[in-house]
């Protein structure tokens, strides 16, 4: 057997790279000596004093030695200490009289009598033992055998599954992901209890080496997108993958564009009901959010609870979000366009006493408006990184006191106060990704409203819809259903139709199968349903 030496480069002796030592690990199998088995493994992970070995001997056969393998504070020692130690030291069934148990037989004895764990692999590549006990299992050699057993006895502490803070509903479920890999995939399986639902596991991180989930449904994705997410996230080679913003960010399709083609949720009923329209799921080990594609602009106007309440009330509150969207983006620059090139548009008597008002400050409009944004920004910013209970009293005290100080002092006008903040409100009525890009996008609409008024104002609104045309999601026009437009679904964008109308599924990222459910579902009254029977 190959012996694994420790990679090293020129001018920094001893030193580990992370592909070097891949490499090194790649053809490394195990022997049939116990002994040689463990130094290996030692080497490998010299220095990690987190690492634990277990040697003991197996209970039918004195002769027979055993070694225990795993990390301390990522296995579970309750499991270990009872259904491997215990199990295998000292109540071992006994075998078929007549048959003793050899070094040859013992492998196969443990494996099917002596082991009581509820998950079990064999391996006897290196490279899937220490990836196995860097992961959270436990490992078992056993002399006289060149494979190793892989016992899932993972228990390290995690967070308890809680309400979602960034995605937060009054009907609909609460739960939310976890930062483990497994128990996301259950909390998906949960809502969707199909063959159909794949997960396909992937590793990615030449140092972390992460845990990757890739989740579809067969049947219904395009099996062209399952194939591109496939290919894009095979090409990353980097050294680790810490949360799901790392993946966005290497398989997006314009990285310089302000707008996401990427969503995340944190929700597993959203992200449920995303996969039964023909996306497909991105999960890692490690983050509670979950990554998404095909991406389309109008799911930042959508909420998993305007499918969980009527589609009138549903309909309504949509139509506030597109209102919200465009006052966010329009409404500081349209201020800044009126009151500095078009006095005409606003009726004598307003125009009368807000030109009263700005007589004692000193600032045109264009720089009041961007001081007072940039103010609004910080304490924004500051109120999002402190604790919750301080940041929110802090971020909503600072912007009163701040707010009547400046107006008071004749910094600012009442005017530009309310504009900025009743922009700001209406930029967190939709989802954040959209919202960061329409924070940036009011700033340049800003300036080209303070140069050229409502020309500027009116072409840099053009210039973004036309960039927002061009964009694509793995091949998906980002602004579908409404450019190109597909009157079949645009039943569920400025409006949700009613569940019993809308039939197909999204036409341009499904497959074969794109029908929802069966029709003739709309509900009638009972006196109809008589009257039609007779």
């Amino acid at each position: 057997m190959e012996k694994f030496r420790k990679p090293t480069r020129t001018g920094v002796p001893g030193g580990i790279f992370a592909r070097d030592y891949n490499d090194s690990l790649k053809n490394l199998v195990l022997s049939q000596d116990l002994e040689a088995n463990l130094q290996q493994i030692k080497a490998i992970l010299d220095k990690c004093s987190d690492v634990i070995y277990r040697e003991f001997v197996f209970a039918q056969n004195e002769e027979i030695r055993l070694a225990l393998i795993y990390i301390e504070g990522l296995a579970d020692p309750g499991q270990i200490s009872d259904q491997i130690i215990r199990a295998l030291s000292l109540e071992v069934p006994m075998a078929v009289p007549g048959q003793e148990i050899t070094k040859a037989r013992a492998l196969e004895f443990i494996k099917q009598r002596g082991l009581c764990i509820h998950q079990l692999k064999e391996t006897y590549k290196l490279q899937d033992i220490i990836h196995a006990i860097l992961s959270g299992d436990t490992v078992l050699l056993v002399d006289g055998h060149a494979v190793a057993l892989v016992n899932g006895a993972r228990g390290w502490e995690a967070r308890p599954l809680s309400d979602s803070e960034t995605e937060p509903t009054v009907r609909g479920p609460r739960e939310s992901f976890a930062e483990t890999l497994r128990v996301n995939t259950a909390l998906i399986r949960r809502k969707i209890k199909s063959p159909n639902l794949k997960i396909e596991a992937l590793r990615l991180g030449e140092v972390s080496d992460t845990d990757v989930a890739l989740v579809y449904i067969e049947g219904i994705v395009n099996e062209k997108l399952v194939t591109e997410v496939k290919s894009r996230l095979e090409k990353i080679n980097i050294d680790a993958i810490l949360e799901s913003g790392y993946i966005e960010e290497l398989i997006e399709d314009n990285p310089w564009s302000l707008f996401p083609t990427v969503n995340h949720t944190g929700k597993p009923d959203r992200l449920a009901a995303m996969l039964l329209e023909g996306r497909v799921a991105i999960l890692v080990d490690g983050t509670p959010v979950a990554l998404t594609v095909p991406n389309l602009f109008v799911e930042y106007l959508q909420a998993p609870e305007d499918y969980y309440q009527r589609f009138l009330f549903a309909s309504a509150v949509r139509l506030i979000r597109f209102a919200s969207m465009i006052i966010s983006l329009m409404l500081p620059s349209l201020y800044i366009a009126v009151l500095s090139f078009h006095h005409e548009l606003l009726p004598t008597p307003l125009l009368l006493g807000m030109a009263a008002r700005r007589e004692v400050v000193p600032f045109p409009v264009f720089f009041e408006v961007l001081i007072t944004e940039i103010a609004f920004e910080v304490l924004r910013e500051a109120g999002n990184h402190l604790p919750r209970p301080i940041g929110q009293g802090i971020s909503i005290g600072a912007a009163l006191v701040l707010g009547v100080v400046a107006v008071q002092a004749g910094f600012i006008a009442a005017s530009t106060v309310i504009v900025v903040v009743f922009a700001g409100i209406a930029s967190l009525v939709f989802a954040n990704s959209a919202g960061m890009a329409f924070r940036l996008l009011r700033f340049a609409l800003m300036v080209l409203s303070g140069t050229l008024g409502l020309v500027g104002m009116i072409s840099g609104a053009a210039f973004i819809a036309i960039h927002m045309c061009t964009l694509r999601s793995f091949g998906v026009p980002y602004l579908s259903p409404l450019a190109p437009i597909a009157s079949t679904d645009l039943a569920d964008v400025v409006s949700r139709a009613p569940w019993w109308a809308m039939l197909s599924r999204p036409r341009l990222m499904t497959g074969q199968n794109q029908q929802r459910q069966g029709r003739g579902l709309k509900p009638t009254s009972p006196e109809k349903t008589s009257k039609g029977r007779r």
